[in-house]
Formats: C-alpha cells, structure tokens, sequence
C-alpha cells in the first residue's frame, strides 16, 4: 500500500484524465434522452488512427424483457485519422450478426478491441436466447430475457473483423456469475494478456468483476477467475465491475514503483431508491447509471487493490442523474485518451473524450 502523498498523486492523475469539465462528445446516443447511449468499448492507435468501439443502446427494461425492444442493438467502431478531433463510423454489427447458432442475440452488451502481433481481436458480450439457467434455477430466468456470454472474433485488419468467425470464449453456468459481460483488456509488461469481465448472479443483485489469463505465446485462456475485485462497504456496495487497468509512467514520485490503476463502476443499488426528504443529497449510482471510481495495485498484484475511492466516487457527472461510467484510457507517443459515457442534462449517455498530454501527466507525478 502506498502512502497518503502517493495516493493523492494517483488520484490527482485518475481525475485530471476523467475531467468532467473537458470532455468532449465525440459519439452521441439515437436520441437525447434517458436510457439512450454510446459506450461499453474501449479506443487503440492503429497506424496513427484512433479507433473506438461501443453499441449503441436504446431505453429499455430487463423486467419486461430485452426481446421487447431494441435495447442494445448495433456494435459499431469508429474511426479518427485527426488525432480524436473527429470520429467517422468504418464498421457496424447488428444483432443477426453475432448470432451464434440457435443462440439468438437479444441485446448487444460492451465490445473491447485488442491488437496482437497477427491484427486485431474484437471481444464482445451479448444476451442470448436459448441458453437457459443452471439445473435448478430455470425458473429464475425472466420471459423474453437471456444469458450473457463473450465471443471473440480475430482479423488481420478492422475491416476483416465483420467477415471474421465468431467463438464463445467465455460462459458460465454457475448461478453465481451466470451472467458474463462487458469485457476489457489489459497486456502485462511481460507480454501476457488478460481479458477481464463482468458478471452478474442469476438473481441480479450486483455487478462482480472476473478475469482470464492467456500466456504470451498461447492460443487459449487459462479457467477464469470469476471474483477477484471484491465491492466496496459504501458507495459501491452493490456494483464493482473494472473497466481499465493502466500502467502509471515510472516518472517522478514512481520512478522506482510499478503501479497500475484500476477504474471501475459502482452503486449502491440495483433499482433507484427513494431518499428521505432530510438526507443529504448525493448520487448514490444504481444499474445503468453507476458512478466511477478508481483503485490501483503494486508490482503486478492485480488480486490486491486498493481503492482511491473507499467513501466517495472519484467520477460524478455535472449533468443528469450524475452516471460516469465505462472508463477506458489509452496511452499514445502523444499523451493520453480517456474515454466513458456520461449523464446528460436530458438524461442521455454519449460517449465523451479527455486528452491529457504527457507534459501534463509528468507534473501530476512530480
């Protein structure tokens, strides 16, 4: 555990990259309003392009089943050769086309896009009809909803990937994490890889953050871990799912110290509750408008994090129902991409952008 300087200074770098104040839109939602979003993905620099994934997600109510509507209903990528000044849509998916089989899509959930030595990997959740709960639990499983799994999808460029064969590489039949979704990414600086992921029990009652390891080398993951990021006592009490680690530059106050940041979701609750007329007034994040928070872990110990955020969200939007969420970072030769999705004052969710240049960052970690 770092001391309390060093804490501040990771918190200081965490925010001056999520700043609420700069960011910028740079994909808006079908329309502004409520339950209407861009996100869930992550960016890479491919050939001097920035590249972004995210689905595009319509209002909708898992209680009376995703089947009813559009919800989550296209995957798509963008494209900037300006350097994030603006996006142009290069790719798209529907959901007939991440159909597996009789595993019917039902809602395109998040996408992560992830370079290789071969090209490029696209991971990405969807909620599929026909899977059905465990033995015992098949009741439990709400009509016109479905089961949550991750499919990967390899090509030797972007454009390959809508052509490319889809494989599940992640799904879960223990009513504990039945549910796995929303996948990021992160390389070791030895060169191993981790595809890291949601998951939600059969009754709905929290997000948990999991994780696979594929060695440098190996085609295959190792057996997932499917709890290792436990939630919080507060304001995350009820959700903790990751969305990005990030390797802190070993400059200034960490020159000599190997840190990594962990940005995560959390609520403290699944449904919003209401307050009591007397409390104090605070977004307390709730299910599809979480709030952002951040941790960090030491020498490669990602089973062991810290969080910067034990009270109090580091992440709130000034807009909307205060929802900051899906952080994604990405470290270019010319500073850093920070992306998330976040409330508007119509209660939409784009996704937003904030470049911090590594000038910037240097000073932060003076």
């Amino acid at each position: 555990m770092l001391d309390f300087q060093l804490e501040e200074k990771l918190t200081q770098f965490a925010s001056a990259l999520v700043n609420q104040e700069q960011a910028k839109t740079i994909v808006a939602p079908q329309e502004p309003a409520s339950g209407f979003w861009f996100g869930g993905g992550n960016m890479i620099a491919v050939d001097g392009k920035l590249y972004v994934v995210g689905r595009f997600r319509d209002a909708g109510d898992s209680r009376t089943g995703t089947a009813a509507g559009r919800r989550g209903w296209e995957l798509a990528i963008f494209e900037s050769t300006d350097n994030g000044v603006s996006f142009e849509k290069v790719l798209r998916f529907d959901k007939s086309d991440l159909d597996m089989g009789d595993r019917t899509v039902l809602s395109i959930e998040g996408a992560a896009l992830h370079q290789t030595f071969d090209g490029i990997e696209l991971y990405v959740s969807t909620e599929k009809d026909n899977l059905g709960y465990p033995p015992g639990f098949e009741n439990h499983l709400k009509p016109g909803t479905g089961v949550w799994t991750i499919e990967r999808l390899a090509a030797d460029s972007i454009a390959g990937l809508k052509d490319a064969k889809r494989e599940t590489v992640l799904e879960c039949d223990d009513p504990q994490f039945v549910h796995i979704k929303d996948p990021f990414v992160y390389d070791t600086p030895d060169g191993d890889f981790l595809l890291l992921f949601c998951s939600h029990p059969f009754c709905w009652t929290s997000s948990n953050t999991g994780f696979a390891y594929r060695r440098a080398g190996e085609p295959n993951f190792y057996a997932p871990v499917y709890d290792f990021f436990s939630r919080g006592f507060t304001w995350d009490v009820a959700m903790t799912r990751g969305t990005c680690m990030l390797d802190v530059p070993k400059a200034g106050a960490f020159a000599n110290q190997a840190v990594t940041l962990m940005f995560y979701d959390g609520g403290e609750c699944v449904r919003n509750l209401d307050e009591h007329a007397t409390a104090v007034k605070r977004p307390r994040g709730y299910s599809c408008e979480e709030l952002g928070g951040a941790g960090y872990f030491l020498d490669g110990d990602f089973a062991n994090i810290e969080r910067l955020s034990k009270h109090a969200p580091l992440f709130v939007s000034p807009h909307g129902t205060g929802c900051s969420r899906y952080v994604d970072v990405l470290q270019t030769a010319d500073g850093y991409y920070a992306t998330w999705q976040q409330s508007q004052p119509d209660g939409s969710q784009p996704l937003v952008m904030n470049f911090v240049p590594h000038e910037v960052v240097a000073e932060l970690l003076a």
